[in-house]
């Protein structure tokens, strides 16, 4: 678990929560990971430890709506990776790869195709392509109003520290998967330290969230004007964003993409396959003709 404390960047576009984490001597190797729904800093920096290698300076952010950072003027994924870009600016960084995950997908797009010449590359986890119109579940309509109860919560929080198998044997359908999955500890750890963290604080993830599945349900796409090399990781029998319908459209429809398809990986495929995602990505960013990075 992280024990670095996040700071709050006032930029000319607003307040923006993050974390910084150094794993490098070079502070112009930066990777900025971007969460997805129910997230905030703590799961983007999850996300960078999950799936990042060494060497690089960490920044994970909270998109607006999620936790310290306001979501009022900043609904549209455009002004979302507006304010990535300020800061930056605040943060004197000239540019970056991009790691995102699930409804984190939408303003590292568009920041990719709104200011690419700052970003040296993209790494897309289990993110749309386009409109989902996969059904939002009745639980998460549940989970909105025990999110008001703070003892329900603390139960929940408690089950799921308890019997972190059980937790994730919810997301897996292969028992060979789950299997392999439960018996690596430090993936366990970070999964578990994931499905805790949401229970943390879960009222100020939730109006992020609920922006989100508004997004999801109506946005498009120019995926073919994106410029920036990109890897695109994506489970083949994810429930939640069909691997046919996004994982597959993005490697088509983005130029010279690269793309990993988790064989019988799910939404959790950052998890369930780490060991390949891991190699993957190293691969990719060794190949970026970026100078420092």
């Amino acid at each position: 678990m992280s024990t670095i404390e996040p700071r709050i960047a006032e930029t000319p576009l607003g307040p923006i929560e993050y974390l910084q984490r150094d794993t490098g001597d070079d502070p112009n190797r930066v990777i900025l990971a971007i969460h997805g729904a129910m997230g905030g800093y703590d799961q983007s920096d999850i996300l960078g430890r999950t799936i990042g290698p060494a060497g690089y300076r960490y920044i994970s952010i909270s998109r607006p709506g999620y936790l310290n950072t306001p979501l009022k003027g900043r609904e549209a994924p455009e002004d979302q990776a507006d304010l990535i870009a300020a800061l930056l600016d605040t943060l004197n960084i000239k540019r970056i790869i991009v790691f995102a995950i699930s409804g984190g997908g939408y303003s590292a797009i568009h920041f990719a195709l709104r200011h690419s010449d700052r970003c040296n590359g993209l790494v897309l986890c289990s993110t749309t392509g386009g409109i989902n119109d996969t059904p939002i579940p009745f639980s998460f309509t549940v989970l909105k109003f025990l999110a008001r109860i703070p003892f329900i919560i603390k139960l929940m929080r408690r089950k799921i520290d308890r019997d972190i198998e059980g937790t994730l044997k919810k997301s897996v359908s292969f028992p060979d998967i789950l299997s392999r999955t439960t018996g690596d500890k430090e993936t366990m750890a970070l999964f578990k330290e994931l499905s805790v963290g949401l229970m943390e604080d879960m009222h100020l993830r939730l109006p992020g969230t609920v922006n989100d599945i508004k997004i999801t349900q109506a946005h498009r796409y120019t995926l073919d004007k994106i410029s920036v090399p990109s890897l695109i990781i994506h489970g083949s029998h994810d429930p939640q964003v069909p691997f046919n319908g996004h994982g597959r459209k993005l490697a088509e429809e983005i130029p010279n993409a690269r793309l990993y398809k988790a064989e019988k990986g799910e939404h959790v495929a950052i998890f369930t396959h780490r060991a390949e995602v891991k190699s993957v990505v190293a691969d990719f960013l060794a190949n970026l003709n970026c100078g420092t990075c």
